[in-house]
């Protein structure tokens, strides 16, 4: 999973913060970064703070059931859910010449009994991987792969081995093997293209089907699956049937993440209406609608409807849950993102001050969780944003005081908070706390990783930056020097970790006087490797394009320049009426 880190160049426009992209897996901290998203109108803010992953949830995408009587592969996989399924046996074991083909009997005892076999297949696949056996869980999928596989070629195609298929599929997706799923879903297109739309499980076939291709990134397809169980569910239940809202919300993810969002709106409202007319306007079951539909308003800057969303879900929370429950606190959240982008920072401080402390006096989740941990710092990140660093320290303190106590002071994953605090003592000037918090999160990091691992290199370029503000500047290019060569061996010369350790190095040489030949050259690396990377008109290219010109014209070489020149200039209108936040 990639992960991100922003790293500021110490010169040139050193307000500017950019970000590399590596793919790390050997430490937790780094697997997965997100920041707050929700930009604030009232004030300019570089600090841009790392989030704790959580637990990565295995398939997280599926919130459907396979059929009736089996729970959601979040619930499943999930380790903050494994109490939803204590009562599945735990039990391991299992004959791997005995697969669903040779326990069910289809055509005999009917498809109740068969859905049973469906049923326990997936308990069976749920049980191991959640018992960490993940290599059993491959086998009785492959078994039964290989035994419906075979009746295929013997000219079964009916709809019970889409269904075996169906079940396997998201076995796959559960473990985590992705790359088996997509055969999976071609083989179930072709056994089915046939089937009737009455087809028992056909319509729960097609809502897994649209979902798995959503996760695989295959928009379209998912919305054409999508499309046509929606179509057979309105002709069995109606266009105002609850049967509706699962595909319904399985369009609405597509068409957000390629960019229709206006039919996406469109959708959500439907869906709204939906569950207002058969459930009631303050039925719990609207909150994810609402949730995905304030959020893509929030994207398309529409803050107000998006705030009246979030409104919503906070007065069903409370209504039901009152005021003091931990899903009331999580509600105040969304209506502070909301708050934030409609500039009301204030607002939305006291929101998320409220919500941290109902989750700690009602107990909603443990201080040392993960969500708990990213909104502390949301919050944290906020009140920098709006000239109230002190109060974001005590609040990184805390997450680092909890991770302490919890991990031990040489765990990795105390490298985040470190990171943290050192950003924030370096927008208050204090570069001399930041240099110390940096060597201790650089201690530990090449304590755990290794002193060549490429994880390393994001506390060393933070403290090549922090050196150039102490104006330590021959120190500073050493250290920058050094993630340079460990990137450069990690990702290879031309890749986008190396051109911003670069970025970073070229900006300290700057200061330090080199010959503005070596410079020009450096420049126009990073130049080439962010033009591959990120394209000839991204903001990143432009700023290093600038750089460029400038060298250029110090050197006379007119020529060179002007055709660099006029691409700069097109750029330079092309962003600069985008407000940078």
């Amino acid at each position: 999973m990639a992960a991100s880190i922003l790293i500021p160049s110490p010169s040139f426009n050193t307000s500017r913060t950019s970000q590399v992209s590596l793919n790390l897996h050997s430490q937790h901290w780094h697997q997965s970064i997100s920041r707050f998203s929700v930009p604030l109108k009232t004030q300019k803010s570089s600090l841009k703070l790392y989030m704790i992953p959580a637990n990565p949830i295995v398939a997280s995408q599926f919130l459907l059931k396979p059929f009736a009587a089996v729970d959601s592969l979040e619930a499943h996989v999930s380790p903050d859910q494994n109490r939803a399924a204590s009562g599945v046996s735990s039990q391991t074991g299992f004959d791997r010449s005995k697969t669903l083909l040779d326990r069910a009997s289809i055509s005999l005892d009917g498809m109740n009994d068969f859905e049973g076999q469906l049923q326990e297949l997936f308990s069976e696949v749920k049980t191991l991987i959640m018992t960490g056996n993940k290599n059993d869980a491959v086998d009785l999928l492959q078994a039964n792969y290989e035994a419906v596989k075979e009746q295929i070629n013997a000219g079964a195609k009916g709809i019970e081995e889409a269904a075996i298929l169906d079940v396997i599929a998201l076995g796959y997706m559960a473990v985590g093997e992705l790359k088996f799923v997509h055969p999976l879903l071609n083989l179930i297109n072709e056994v089915i293209k046939d089937q009737k739309d009455d087809e028992p499980f056909l319509d729960l076939i097609l809502l897994h089907m649209g979902s798995m291709y959503s996760t695989l990134g295959e928009f379209e397809k998912s919305m054409l699956v999508n499309q046509r169980v929606t179509d057979i569910l309105e002709n069995r239940h109606g266009k105002n049937s609850v049967f509706l809202v699962s595909p319904l919300l399985g369009m609405t993810k597509v068409l957000s993440s390629t960019g229709r969002t206006t039919k996406a709106v469109d959708i959500y409202h439907r869906v709204i209406k939906i569950l207002e007319l058969s459930r009631g306007a303050e039925t719990e079951d609207l909150v994810v609608p609402l949730f995905g539909l304030g959020n893509l308003l929030i994207k398309e800057g529409r803050a107000t409807d998006a705030e009246n969303a979030f409104i919503r879900i906070l007065n069903i929370y409370t209504k039901l849950y009152g005021e003091d429950d931990g899903r009331v606190a999580l509600a105040m959240c969304s209506l502070a993102h909301a708050k934030c982008a409609k500039g009301n920072a204030n607002e939305a401080i006291d929101l998320y001050k409220k919500a941290l402390q109902i989750i700690k006096d009602s107990s909603y989740m443990p201080l040392d969780d993960s969500m708990m941990e990213n909104m502390r710092i949301d919050l944290a990140e906020l009140l920098h944003a709006v000239g109230r660093g002190r109060e974001g320290r005590e609040l990184l303190e805390e997450c680092l005081l909890i991770t302490e106590k919890l991990k031990g002071k040489d765990h990795p994953s105390l490298v985040a908070h470190y990171l943290n605090l050192a950003t924030s003592y370096s927008q208050s000037k204090d570069f001399v706390m930041a240099e110390r918090l940096l060597r201790t999160s650089l201690e530990i990091t090449k304590k755990a990783e290794g002193p060549d691992n490429p994880s390393i290199t994001f506390p060393m370029l933070h403290l090549a930056v922090t050196l150039y503000h102490l104006e330590r500047d021959e120190e500073a290019e050493q250290v920058a020097l050094e993630a340079l060569h460990i990137r450069e061996k990690a990702f290879g010369k031309d890749s986008l970790p190396v051109g911003e350790a670069l970025d970073c190095l070229v900006s300290i040489q700057t200061r330090l006087g080199k010959g503005e030949v070596e410079l020009l050259e450096q420049l126009k690396r990073i130049l080439r490797i962010q033009e591959k990377e990120l394209g000839y008109e991204n903001e990143e290219v432009m700023i290093t394009l600038k750089k460029v010109v400038f060298y250029l014209d110090k050197l006379g070489k007119k020529d060179e320049k002007f055709p660099l020149e006029k691409r700069l200039s097109r750029l330079w209108m092309k962003y600069k009426q985008v407000v940078q936040y």
